[in-house]
């Protein structure tokens, strides 16, 4: 028992990351296993007055796109430096945020994952369909600088397997010690 138990453990630590040939096919996958990890919207800590750097897996897309969410509503989108205003909105009873960039601008968004180092939403409604991009996958601007698309979907992946090492180990240590209770009782 004790190698079918360690053989699971060895699994969790050396499973690959899904990799597939587009964004958000992978992301489809990966979100699967660490939306658990994930923050909520209310928590605006999180994604408030942070530089959250783009990440599209296009390869003509070249630009350097962050997004701000600040206090009372303020959102602001800056395209190399050009700085477009809008607002943003958290719509409580559905967990959604609403953003507007003007009058024929205002998406909706699902929250799909959120932590300190990710913010990824995707806009409401069947996309995969329609044939445009599922997610807004957006990192805080330090963590992403230097990043490329399936980098930082390896370090989102890698977030799920640290958590499952930790796991690993609390159980291990914990069974030890019932271990050791038991000789000790002897």
């Amino acid at each position: 028992m004790e190698n079918k138990y360690l053989a699971k453990v060895n699994q969790s630590l050396s499973e690959p990351v899904p990799e597939h040939t587009n964004m958000d096919d992978s992301l489809r996958a990966i979100l699967k296993v660490v939306r658990s990890l994930s923050e909520d919207l209310r928590e605006e800590k999180f994604y408030l007055d942070k530089p959250w750097l783009e990440f599209r897996d296009d390869e003509n897309f070249h630009d350097a796109i962050l997004h701000f969410f600040n206090d009372e509503g303020e959102y602001l989108r800056s395209i190399n430096g050009d700085v477009e205003i809008g607002e943003w909105r958290y719509l409580s009873s559905s967990n959604k945020l609403m953003v507007n960039l003007g009058e024929d601008i205002t998406e909706l968004y699902n929250l799909e994952f959120l932590d300190p180092e990710f913010f990824i939403l995707s806009k409401h409604g069947d996309n995969k369909k329609l044939g445009r991009p599922e997610y807004l996958v957006l990192l805080h601007e330090r963590v992403g600088q230097r990043l490329v698309w399936r980098e930082a979907l390896e370090k989102l992946f890698n977030k799920y397997r640290n958590n499952n090492s930790f796991l690993i180990t609390i159980t291990l240590i914990v069974l030890a010690l019932i271990a050791l209770v038991v000789l000790l009782s002897y």
